[in-house]
């Protein structure tokens, strides 16, 4: 009877660690470095400054960071940014569907329905824009559109400073009025 009871326990132990299987592609997934080392937010507002002064203000409704070899913050339901001048009074704004920061480059890049309304009522519209914290350049290479009041202005590409009111237009066109 004895010797039934440990053929029986035998096999019992037999099925249990024939049965046991690590999928490596469910474990992958599981230990993703990537996934795990994320922060998410919502009604996000971020304050940049340099020197002590407050240079621009971002909102956005969710914010996603990665952490790892190469970090970045994800802003995929849209963005608002709010550029300052030294007093504290905003001298350009811009909206986008979409923004990431590549933070060792220091870049924010937005896309989708990218405008920007300076202080002078100057709009620019764009598919993509990127935002050069350190250099606190703004430029793109993608087809730009500027509205001013009497004439329209068309280009590929774009370069400008934060409040876009010096700005170049690469291979410009449109109606162009001179004073």
């Amino acid at each position: 009877m004895l010797a039934v009871i440990r053929f029986f326990l035998g096999l019992l132990m037999l099925l249990i660690f024939a049965s046991c299987e690590n999928d490596i592609s469910l474990v992958k997934k599981i230990t993703n470095q990537q996934d795990a080392q994320i922060e998410n937010a919502k009604g996000i507002e971020v304050i940049y400054s340099s020197n002590a002064a407050i240079k621009a203000s971002l909102q956005a409704p969710t914010m996603k960071h990665f952490e790892g070899a190469q970090p970045y913050t994800e802003l995929p339901e849209g963005v608002r940014m709010f550029f300052y001048d030294d007093s504290m009074k905003v001298n350009s704004r811009l909206t986008a569907g979409y923004g990431i920061r590549l933070d060792s480059k220091k870049q924010m890049v937005v896309h989708d329905n990218v405008e920007v309304i300076n202080l002078n009522g100057e709009k620019l519209n764009t598919e993509e824009l990127i935002w050069d914290e350190k250099t606190q350049r703004i430029y793109s290479n993608k087809f730009v559109k500027i509205t001013r009041k009497d004439e329209i202005l068309y280009g590929d590409g774009f370069e400008s400073n934060a409040d876009i009111t010096n700005y170049k237009i690469k291979k410009l066109r449109g109606i162009i009025h001179q004073n």
